[in-house]
Order: C-alpha cells, then structure tokens, then sequence
C-alpha cells in the first residue's frame, strides 16, 4: 500500500465528524512510517509518551497533537503544527492522507485524528517539557483484530467502556486505541 492508496480508502469511507458543542477541538497525527513499500510489515505508527507532570492524560501513550488553536487554519495544521512542537519533526516531511473519524474524549476533548505518512529514518528532537519518549512500533500490530482488547473502566461511578492495546512493555489504552481501531477500521474494511 502507499500513501495514494491510504488517502483512497479514507476518502472513499463515511467519516464521523462530531459536534464540538461543550467540548475542547484537539487534533492529534496517526503518523505512519515507511521503512519500506511491504505493507504493512514493513510500517511503523509513531506514539509519544506524555510526560508525568501534565495535567491531562499524563504519562499516557498517545499520537502527537494537542489543543486547536486560533492561528490554525484547520485540525491538519493544529495536528502538524503539534508535532513539530512536540517531536520537532518539520511538517514538510508529512504527506497528509486524510482524517478518521473524531473521537470524544471523557476529559472533554473532541479529537480529530489525521493520518499522515512518512518515510523513515525520522529524526526526533523532543519537547522535554512534555513528551518522556517517542517510539514506533509495527503498524501490522494495530491492523490486527487479535490485539485489541475490550475493558471497561469505572469513572466516577459508571462503567465506561474503552479499547486497550497491550504492546510489549506498553499499555495503549483510551483514545489513542480507539484511534487505532478506527484506523484498523478504514484500512481493512471493516
């Protein structure tokens, strides 16, 4: 598969676009890296792991990405404009292929997550104050029903539901694996 072929299938699909009534617009980049044209043993999806000390969602597995802000001209540039903030990876090294579906989150975030490509090696300077470690790992993994996980959590009282992604040493659970079941979603047809 190759970035044409990636924006086709998340052109073609019905995207889930939410209102942002009540809720803070984030933007967040599914970043997949090519380390070679087999698909998808040979891609990797870049994650970062928050710092400890932030207020929201610390030391959690997440993509790159954070508030929309005025300046942006849209989820794309709050997403890319992110990264480069947080991963110092510049934005012209990004091929954009198009956005999944929004995701709410139980802090009050409507996340749109958009999907870009690109070709390995990257070269990460990150922002200490708020990302521990950036990591790749096998975009293959994701794609892989087997591996995602139901669980539901008790928030203040009730049973929230959410998809969790055990990876190695890693626990991706909450937005981001949501994020990547939706992924998993538009690349498998299912």
């Amino acid at each position: 598969m190759d970035h044409e072929t990636i924006r086709l299938r998340l052109a073609t699909r019905v995207r889930r676009a939410l209102s942002l009534e009540g809720l803070t617009p984030a933007a967040v980049l599914v970043l997949l890296v090519r380390h070679s044209d087999a698909w998808p043993d040979a891609w990797t999806v870049l994650f970062t792991q928050r710092t400890a000390h932030l207020a929201n969602h610390a030391g959690q597995i997440a993509f790159p990405g954070g508030h929309i802000d005025p300046t942006d001209a849209d989820a794309t540039q709050a997403a890319l404009r992110e990264t480069e903030e947080e991963v110092g990876l510049p934005r012209g090294r990004v091929e954009v292929a198009g956005l999944l579906d929004d995701h709410c989150t139980g802090t009050g975030f409507r996340i749109t997550p958009v999907v870009g490509v690109a070709d390995a090696p990257l070269t990460l300077t990150l922002d200490p104050h708020e990302v521990a470690e950036a990591f790749e790992a096998p975009l293959s993994f994701f794609l892989d029903a087997t591996n995602h996980q139901r669980k539901t959590l008790t928030v203040q009282g009730r049973d929230v539901p959410v998809y969790a992604m055990p990876y190695e040493n890693r626990y991706i659970w909450g937005a981001t694996a949501a994020i990547l079941r939706n992924l998993h979603e538009a690349m498998t047809d299912q």
